[in-house]
């Protein structure tokens, strides 16, 4: 019986789904599987041919193997590898090569013999990559043919570089990238601009002769294309929905990327329920907006038309339903969000008590407090709380280098305007403009000129945080060693980035704090800095009695907005409050028109934020709430 209600559950899926709580389960359980593979060739004198992936998701996967060949005596002597790609033109020995990556994560730390490695040549003339090409496939073929195949999965849908467009026969060849791909990539190279446009990569017709395929994925940036590669139709559109095709293929997901699947997005469409509140709330709003109906006015025929009858049946009438998700609905919405003072709180999001409440809003970059709670900033300030903002990192990577030399250049004609000694400024704009002329992609700035692109974005957080009405004093910057490294890869967190966020918690005290919830930030700061508050309030949470009357809100907006059944706080604006937001965005003037890593939405930021706040008002007002102009929304964090 449970095998049936199994394959009930996952009947919208068309290969082998592994499913793992998290990143590292899964990755254990990888380098677990080819660790047993290459003992067992061991045993009978054979050689474990590998095919091998690189970007972020096996990095886990290859520490693993590192840790049983240093601790536990796994040998790679019978190893035999092949990379799926590498860019083109790419030298072996540039930061961004797939060769550089698989010394640095794997290849320098294990005892494989070196002849036996093989990734890609970046380095050949054009005229000799069609010969090496076949060569590589016949090297394969005479090695006995890959073992197992490692794949990732790019946004596109590729696997390798088989970009959308590619036949399920391809060989290994030489590709151009998809321009998602060469944005993906951006981080890596310090820009778009300097991302190859080019790459040699195995061929979807190779990575099917493997007798294992394992396609890992992590995280929820990757959870539509897993949806269209698992549950989509085979299309050139999307080449990783070929895999569907081998009956020797598994993907290996985390939670967060498996839920889009259907059995856990819209698991009423696959299998009964046990219907918690939240999962009442989601169901019956992914309804209304399916059918583009009030809530209220949905019905029972509704219900069983659309996989809902086991709601409708254990918990109707389904009016009432309709009428208990409205009304939470309506009580999320408030235009106090520090509490209203002096009323019933008990159907609003926030408490009334104490009326005015000492607020922290915790800002990853210094513009995200007004990108993302602009509105609901200056709302808390004009309702008289007494609002602190604290910016976290500096956001000095995120400065262009010729504002940085403009603002030297100021600093030099006002120094000679005024009569100042400008000798020591002179020597130090020189010696950047050195640097800068002859700099590599994703080079760390000097101090210099970290030091001024910090004091660009800390002087435009100034400006914003006093237009939204806060005096210096309860400006904060907390400029945490982590990020402080200079590079797009930042430094891991330790107790002194905890301790630092304790000392201005414990120094102001908070009855609200507001921090940033939206994870899929392309940088990964947004994450590391809510973690590093969650921990600051557990461990003051032992010997501090306030942090128990202490709130943590999450907002979003500039890379996402939260699902409308996730929403707690809801806090509208008018066009006038949308308008002073705007204004407190544009203080940022450094990250206006074009920020140096915009992610994968072109839009400004401030044209975001508003459009995504105006997206939210719609969606209540499509549901039948009432239509505002703007709307900020907000989750409670129970730590």
């Amino acid at each position: 019986m449970a095998r049936l209600n199994l394959l009930e559950e996952t009947r919208f899926e068309k290969l082998p789904v592994t499913i793992f709580k998290n990143p590292k389960e899964a990755s254990l359980h990888v380098a677990h599987r080819i660790a047993n593979l290459i003992k067992e060739k061991q045993k009978k004198n054979e050689n474990a041919v590998l095919g091998l992936a690189t970007g972020a998701t096996p990095i886990a996967v290859y520490a693993e193997l590192v840790r049983l060949h240093k601790e536990e005596g796994l040998s790679f002597k019978n190893v035999v590898t092949f990379n799926l790609d590498e860019y083109y033109p790419m030298q072996p020995n540039a930061a961004q090569s797939y060769v550089t990556f698989m010394n640095d994560h794997l290849f320098n730390h294990i005892d494989i013999d070196k002849n036996n490695i093989h990734v890609p040549d970046g380095t050949l003339a054009l005229d000799d990559i069609q010969a090496y090409c076949l060569a590589y496939e016949n090297k394969i073929e005479n090695f006995g043919g890959l073992d197992i195949q490692i794949l990732g999965i790019g946004r596109t849908g590729h696997i390798g570089f088989n970009e959308p467009g590619s036949a399920p026969n391809s060989g290994t060849r030489l590709v151009t990238l998809d321009d998602l791909t060469r944005r993906d990539a951006a981080r890596d190279f310090g820009g778009k601009s300097n991302v190859p446009t080019k790459a040699i990569t195995m061929g979807i017709g190779t990575i099917f002769k493997a007798r294992e395929i394992v396609l890992m994925a992590w995280n929820k940036k990757k959870a539509p294309i897993i949806k269209k590669a698992v549950e989509g139709e085979i299309s050139s559109d999307v080449p990783a929905t070929y895999l569907q095709l081998s009956d020797s293929v598994e993907f290996i997901l985390d939670e967060d990327a498996a839920c889009l699947l259907t059995r856990f997005d819209t698991p009423w469409l696959v299998k009964d329920c046990t219907w918690t509140e939240e999962l009442k709330r989601k169901a019956v709003i992914w309804l209304a907006r399916k059918l583009r109906k009030p809530i209220l006015k949905l019905t029972e025929d509704d219900f069983n038309n659309n996989g809902m009858a086991q709601l409708a049946t254990e918990q109707g009438p389904v009016y009432n339903i309709n009428i208990q998700i409205f009304n939470h609905l309506q009580h999320t919405i408030t235009g106090w969000p520090g509490g209203k003072p002096n009323a019933d709180d008990s159907q609003r999001p926030e408490r009334a008590m104490p009326a005015k409440k000492r607020s922290i809003i915790f800002s990853p970059h210094p513009d995200d407090d007004v990108i993302s709670m602009g509105g609901t900033f200056i709302r808390l300030v004009d309702q008289h709380h007494d609002v602190h903002v604290a910016y976290q990192t500096s956001g000095n990577t995120a400065v262009w280098d010729d504002d940085a030399l403009r603002f030297v250049e100021f600093n030099i004609d006002f120094s000679e305007k005024m009569g100042f000694d400008q000798t020591e400024m002179r020597r130090t704009y020189n010696e950047m403009r050195n640097f800068i002329a002859n700099k590599k992609p994703n080079q760390v700035d000097t101090d210099e000129l970290k030091a001024v692109k910090g004091l660009i974005r800390k002087g435009e957080a100034i400006a914003g945080a006093r237009y939204c009405g806060l005096p210096d004093d309860h400006i904060h910057f907390m400029a945490l060693p982590f990020y402080e490294s200079g590079k797009v890869v930042k430094n891991a967190v330790t107790d002194k980035d905890i301790e630092l966020t304790m000392e201005l918690l414990q120094k102001v005290k908070p009855q609200q704090v507001f921090a940033a919830g939206d994870f899929e930030d392309p940088h990964g700061t947004h994450i590391i800095c809510f973690n590093i508050i969650v921990e600051a309030l557990r461990r003051l949470q032992k010997t501090e009695s306030w942090v128990n009357d202490c709130w943590l809100w999450m907002y979003r907006g500039a890379w996402l907005e939260f699902e409308p059944y996730e929403i707690e706080m809801a806090v509208p604006l008018s066009p006038q409050e949308v308008e002073r937001k705007k204004m407190a965005i544009f203080k940022h003037q450094s990250q206006k028109d074009r920020a140096v890593f915009p992610g994968d939405d072109s839009r400004e930021f401030w044209k975001r934020a508003e459009d995504r706040n105006r997206e939210t008002a719609k969606i209540y007002d499509d549901l039948g709430l009432a239509d505002y102009e703007a709307m900020e929304a907000f989750v409670r964090y129970r730590y």
